[in-house]
């Protein structure tokens, strides 16, 4: 198996995907600290509550100033790119976390779109894993984060509807659509009670199950609470089954 770097988490809304990639964070954070970035590419903005991050700047925010102001647009061709996508990081314990931030405005980005992402390429450089909590397709993945994904997770909780969501979204990144590289793709499937998806179900998805997360009475504490999923318990639930599915796609973990 190659070394995976990159983790993107996706599937259909309130399936758990922002839950699952900050596990993942605090996890590989913990075990490899100063060598995670993390990349929250979801317009909802919610890993900087998860992680307990404040986040002033967004990759939304850069771009903006790009499009109206000549001088900074020159200063992205001219200058390091990299030390400007280093500036609007934000910084946790053992990761950076870069936040794409609101829908842009109307108007033409194309250009600043691919300065912006030569940006956040090279910037990826810089660590062994980068972990993305992305919207309900891989298509963004292309257009906004990255190129190629080592490993995309497919959250779906235990309805036909989420598993049909899940589905569509691994149809989409094998057919390799928008130039979209995935190289190993997995079923995450969240809330899993006694009323597990019939084998019919999940053979309809055509996808090896990475992991299971029951239940957690500690994350929905949290979640009412809106505290940090850095401070839960390691030995609740959620975080035993994220450890599992880490386990999984990379054996030195």
């Amino acid at each position: 198996m190659e070394k995976i770097k990159s983790i993107a988490v996706t599937g259909k809304g309130g399936t758990g995907k922002t839950v699952v990639a900050t596990l993942l964070i605090r996890l590989l954070a913990e075990r490899f600290p100063g060598r995670v970035l993390a990349i929250d590419a979801d317009s909802a903005m919610s890993l900087c509550y998860t992680t307990g991050l404040k986040v002033d700047k967004t990759v939304s925010k850069l771009r903006t100033e790009l499009v109206g102001m000549r001088e900074a647009r020159d200063r992205l061709n001219d200058g390091p790119t990299k030390e400007l996508m280093r500036s609007i990081l934000a910084h946790g314990d053992g990761f950076d976390l870069l936040t794409m931030g609101r829908p842009e405005e109307p108007g033409c980005f194309c250009a600043c779109n691919e300065l912006l992402r030569f940006g956040i390429d090279t910037l990826m450089g810089d660590y062994d894993y980068v972990v993305v909590d992305g919207e309900a397709g891989p298509e963004q993945l292309n257009r906004r984060v990255m190129k190629s994904v080592d490993c995309l997770l497919v959250m779906a909780d235990m309805s036909a509807r989420s598993l049909q969501t899940a589905a569509g979204i691994i149809a989409v990144a094998n057919a390799g659509e928008n130039n979209i590289d995935v190289k190993m793709t997995g079923l995450v499937l969240n809330r899993v009670r006694n009323d597990q998806p019939t084998d019919e179900l999940l053979k309809k998805v055509g996808l090896e199950v990475f992991g299971e997360l029951p239940e957690d009475a500690d994350v929905n504490k949290f979640d009412r609470e809106d505290r940090t999923l850095f401070d839960l318990p390691m030995d609740s639930a959620c975080p035993k089954a994220v450890i599992a599915i880490l386990k999984k796609i990379i054996p030195e973990f």
